[in-house]
Protein backbone atom coordinates (compact mmCIF):
# COMPACT_ATOMS: atom_id res chain seq x y z
CA UNK A 1 0.00 0.00 0.00
CA UNK A 2 1.25 3.51 -0.78
CA UNK A 3 -0.11 7.05 -0.64
CA UNK A 4 -1.54 7.82 -4.07
CA UNK A 5 -1.69 11.59 -3.61
CA UNK A 6 1.75 12.07 -2.06
CA UNK A 7 3.37 9.85 -4.70
CA UNK A 8 1.82 11.88 -7.55
CA UNK A 9 2.81 15.19 -5.93
CA UNK A 10 6.42 14.09 -5.40
CA UNK A 11 6.70 12.88 -9.01
CA UNK A 12 5.33 16.20 -10.32
CA UNK A 13 7.70 18.24 -8.15
CA UNK A 14 10.68 16.12 -9.24
CA UNK A 15 9.85 16.97 -12.85
CA UNK A 16 9.56 20.65 -11.98
CA UNK A 17 6.13 21.15 -13.51
CA UNK A 18 3.15 23.05 -12.15
CA UNK A 19 -0.55 22.30 -12.51
CA UNK A 20 -0.84 24.58 -15.53
CA UNK A 21 1.76 22.62 -17.48
CA UNK A 22 0.30 19.29 -16.37
CA UNK A 23 -3.20 20.42 -17.41
CA UNK A 24 -1.92 21.43 -20.86
CA UNK A 25 -0.14 18.11 -21.35
CA UNK A 26 -2.83 15.76 -19.98
CA UNK A 27 -5.94 17.74 -21.00
CA UNK A 28 -7.22 17.20 -17.43
CA UNK A 29 -8.44 20.30 -15.57
CA UNK A 30 -6.02 21.54 -12.94
CA UNK A 31 -8.60 21.32 -10.13
CA UNK A 32 -9.00 17.60 -10.83
CA UNK A 33 -5.22 17.06 -10.83
CA UNK A 34 -5.05 18.83 -7.48
CA UNK A 35 -7.91 16.64 -6.19
CA UNK A 36 -5.97 13.51 -7.20
CA UNK A 37 -2.89 14.69 -5.28
CA UNK A 38 -5.05 15.45 -2.24
CA UNK A 39 -6.99 12.15 -2.62
CA UNK A 40 -10.25 14.08 -2.70
CA UNK A 41 -11.79 11.68 -5.22
CA UNK A 42 -15.33 12.81 -4.42
CA UNK A 43 -14.57 16.09 -6.25
CA UNK A 44 -14.18 14.25 -9.57
CA UNK A 45 -17.24 13.72 -11.80
CA UNK A 46 -17.51 9.92 -11.43
CA UNK A 47 -15.55 6.80 -10.53
CA UNK A 48 -14.80 6.09 -14.20
CA UNK A 49 -13.13 9.49 -14.50
CA UNK A 50 -11.13 8.92 -11.31
CA UNK A 51 -9.53 5.79 -12.78
CA UNK A 52 -8.98 7.34 -16.21
CA UNK A 53 -7.49 10.53 -14.77
CA UNK A 54 -5.29 8.53 -12.37
CA UNK A 55 -3.88 6.42 -15.19
CA UNK A 56 -3.28 9.40 -17.52
CA UNK A 57 -1.71 11.63 -14.85
CA UNK A 58 0.54 8.86 -13.47
CA UNK A 59 1.82 7.91 -16.94
CA UNK A 60 2.45 11.57 -17.80
CA UNK A 61 4.66 11.74 -14.68
CA UNK A 62 6.59 8.64 -15.81
CA UNK A 63 4.82 6.29 -13.37
CA UNK A 64 2.95 2.99 -13.80
CA UNK A 65 -0.65 4.08 -14.38
CA UNK A 66 -2.13 0.61 -13.84
CA UNK A 67 -0.43 0.40 -10.43
CA UNK A 68 -2.23 3.56 -9.31
CA UNK A 69 -5.60 2.32 -10.61
CA UNK A 70 -5.11 -0.98 -8.75
CA UNK A 71 -4.22 0.86 -5.55
CA UNK A 72 -7.32 3.03 -5.91
CA UNK A 73 -9.50 -0.06 -6.45
CA UNK A 74 -8.03 -1.82 -3.41
CA UNK A 75 -8.53 1.15 -1.08
CA UNK A 76 -11.65 2.90 -2.31
CA UNK A 77 -13.67 0.31 -4.27
CA UNK A 78 -15.31 -2.84 -2.89
CA UNK A 79 -15.05 -6.14 -4.76
CA UNK A 80 -18.81 -6.78 -4.59
CA UNK A 81 -21.79 -5.10 -6.15
CA UNK A 82 -20.17 -4.11 -9.44
CA UNK A 83 -17.26 -2.16 -7.88
CA UNK A 84 -19.39 0.35 -5.99
CA UNK A 85 -17.37 2.86 -3.91
CA UNK A 86 -17.14 1.93 -0.23
CA UNK A 87 -18.66 5.26 0.78
CA UNK A 88 -22.32 4.84 -0.17
CA UNK A 89 -25.14 7.32 -0.18
CA UNK A 90 -28.19 6.65 1.93
CA UNK A 91 -30.54 6.27 -1.01
CA UNK A 92 -30.10 3.71 -3.82
CA UNK A 93 -32.21 5.70 -6.28
CA UNK A 94 -29.73 8.62 -6.69
CA UNK A 95 -26.98 6.04 -7.20
CA UNK A 96 -28.84 4.35 -10.04
CA UNK A 97 -29.59 7.72 -11.62
CA UNK A 98 -25.90 8.70 -11.36
CA UNK A 99 -24.82 5.44 -12.99
CA UNK A 100 -27.24 5.97 -15.86
CA UNK A 101 -25.93 9.50 -16.38
CA UNK A 102 -22.34 8.25 -16.22
CA UNK A 103 -23.07 5.55 -18.80
CA UNK A 104 -24.75 8.06 -21.12
CA UNK A 105 -21.82 10.47 -20.82
CA UNK A 106 -19.34 7.71 -21.69
CA UNK A 107 -21.41 6.64 -24.71
CA UNK A 108 -21.67 10.22 -25.96
CA UNK A 109 -17.92 10.75 -25.56
CA UNK A 110 -17.13 7.51 -27.43
CA UNK A 111 -19.51 8.45 -30.23
CA UNK A 112 -17.93 11.91 -30.52
CA UNK A 113 -14.45 10.37 -30.66
CA UNK A 114 -15.56 7.99 -33.40
CA UNK A 115 -17.04 10.84 -35.47
CA UNK A 116 -13.92 13.00 -35.09
CA UNK A 117 -11.71 10.03 -36.03
CA UNK A 118 -13.69 9.40 -39.21
CA UNK A 119 -13.52 13.09 -40.17
CA UNK A 120 -9.76 13.27 -39.57
CA UNK A 121 -9.05 10.09 -41.53
CA UNK A 122 -11.25 11.24 -44.42
CA UNK A 123 -9.54 14.64 -44.55
CA UNK A 124 -6.11 13.02 -44.39
CA UNK A 125 -6.90 10.67 -47.27
CA UNK A 126 -8.44 13.49 -49.31
CA UNK A 127 -5.28 15.57 -48.91
CA UNK A 128 -3.17 12.70 -50.23
CA UNK A 129 -1.63 11.76 -46.88
CA UNK A 130 1.15 9.25 -47.23
CA UNK A 131 2.75 6.82 -44.84
CA UNK A 132 4.32 9.44 -42.54
CA UNK A 133 2.44 11.61 -40.06
CA UNK A 134 3.10 15.32 -40.02
CA UNK A 135 5.59 16.34 -37.28
CA UNK A 136 4.30 18.32 -34.25
CA UNK A 137 3.92 22.05 -34.67
CA UNK A 138 7.24 23.86 -34.37
CA UNK A 139 9.31 20.74 -35.17
CA UNK A 140 10.66 19.16 -38.33
CA UNK A 141 12.38 15.83 -39.04
CA UNK A 142 16.14 16.20 -39.05
CA UNK A 143 17.56 16.47 -42.57
CA UNK A 144 21.05 17.40 -43.82
CA UNK A 145 21.34 21.15 -43.50
CA UNK A 146 21.47 23.00 -46.80
CA UNK A 147 24.44 25.23 -47.50
CA UNK A 148 24.19 28.38 -45.40
CA UNK A 149 21.23 27.05 -43.35
CA UNK A 150 22.08 26.45 -39.67
CA UNK A 151 21.21 23.16 -38.03
CA UNK A 152 18.15 23.16 -35.74
CA UNK A 153 18.79 24.42 -32.23
CA UNK A 154 17.83 21.08 -30.66
CA UNK A 155 17.57 17.57 -32.13
CA UNK A 156 16.67 14.51 -30.03
CA UNK A 157 16.57 10.82 -30.95
CA UNK A 158 15.77 7.90 -28.64
CA UNK A 159 18.64 5.39 -28.50
CA UNK A 160 16.76 3.13 -26.10
CA UNK A 161 13.36 3.00 -24.47
CA UNK A 162 11.56 6.33 -24.58
CA UNK A 163 11.51 9.77 -22.99
CA UNK A 164 8.82 12.42 -22.60
CA UNK A 165 10.08 15.78 -23.87
CA UNK A 166 8.45 19.18 -23.37
CA UNK A 167 10.04 22.20 -25.09
CA UNK A 168 8.92 25.81 -24.57
CA UNK A 169 10.21 29.06 -26.00
CA UNK A 170 12.42 31.11 -23.66
CA UNK A 171 11.03 29.98 -20.27
CA UNK A 172 8.84 27.55 -18.33
CA UNK A 173 5.83 29.72 -19.18
CA UNK A 174 6.66 30.24 -22.86
CA UNK A 175 4.77 28.82 -25.83
CA UNK A 176 4.93 25.03 -26.15
CA UNK A 177 6.75 24.07 -29.35
CA UNK A 178 6.92 20.33 -28.64
CA UNK A 179 5.23 18.02 -26.14
CA UNK A 180 5.43 14.30 -26.75
CA UNK A 181 7.12 10.97 -26.13
CA UNK A 182 10.21 10.14 -28.19
CA UNK A 183 10.68 6.37 -28.54
CA UNK A 184 13.41 4.22 -30.06
CA UNK A 185 12.73 3.81 -33.77
CA UNK A 186 11.01 7.20 -34.13
CA UNK A 187 12.42 9.83 -36.46
CA UNK A 188 14.59 12.51 -34.94
CA UNK A 189 12.66 15.44 -33.52
CA UNK A 190 14.22 18.77 -34.48
CA UNK A 191 13.23 22.05 -32.81
CA UNK A 192 14.30 25.51 -33.98
CA UNK A 193 14.60 28.67 -31.94
CA UNK A 194 17.04 30.89 -30.05
CA UNK A 195 16.36 29.81 -26.46
CA UNK A 196 14.42 26.76 -25.30
CA UNK A 197 13.24 25.61 -21.89
CA UNK A 198 13.27 21.80 -22.08
CA UNK A 199 11.97 19.14 -19.67
CA UNK A 200 13.25 15.57 -20.29
CA UNK A 201 11.86 12.65 -18.29
CA UNK A 202 14.67 10.15 -19.11
CA UNK A 203 17.76 11.88 -20.52
CA UNK A 204 19.77 8.65 -20.50
CA UNK A 205 17.52 7.32 -23.29
CA UNK A 206 18.24 10.19 -25.71
CA UNK A 207 20.88 11.21 -28.22
CA UNK A 208 20.92 15.03 -28.06
CA UNK A 209 22.42 17.53 -30.52
CA UNK A 210 22.64 21.31 -30.16
CA UNK A 211 23.26 23.14 -33.45
CA UNK A 212 24.47 19.85 -34.94
CA UNK A 213 26.95 19.12 -32.11
CA UNK A 214 26.40 16.10 -29.87
CA UNK A 215 25.95 17.01 -26.18
CA UNK A 216 25.49 14.82 -23.14
CA UNK A 217 22.80 15.55 -20.56
CA UNK A 218 23.75 13.27 -17.66
CA UNK A 219 21.63 11.53 -15.09
CA UNK A 220 18.81 8.99 -14.98
CA UNK A 221 16.27 11.32 -13.39
CA UNK A 222 14.08 13.97 -15.07
CA UNK A 223 16.05 17.06 -16.08
CA UNK A 224 14.95 20.61 -16.86
CA UNK A 225 17.47 22.59 -18.92
CA UNK A 226 17.87 25.70 -21.04
CA UNK A 227 19.22 25.18 -24.58
CA UNK A 228 21.02 27.98 -26.45
CA UNK A 229 23.07 27.98 -29.65
CA UNK A 230 26.23 27.50 -27.54
CA UNK A 231 25.02 24.50 -25.55
CA UNK A 232 22.82 23.77 -22.54
CA UNK A 233 22.68 24.48 -18.83
CA UNK A 234 20.47 23.29 -15.95
CA UNK A 235 17.40 25.47 -15.51
CA UNK A 236 18.28 25.84 -11.84
CA UNK A 237 21.58 27.52 -12.83
CA UNK A 238 19.97 30.51 -14.58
Amino acid sequence: MFEIGNSLREARERRGVDFGEAELATKIRGKYLRALEEEQFALLPAQTYVKGFLRTYAEYLGLDGQLYVDEYNSRFVTGADDHEPRVRRSSARPQRRARRIETNVVLVVLAAIAVVTVIVISAWKASGGGGHAAPPAGTTPTQPAAAGVPAPLLAVTATQGSAHVIARRSSATGDVVFDGTVSKGDRTVAIRGRLLWVSISSPENLHVEVRGHVVHIPGSKPQVVFVTPTGWRPASAQ
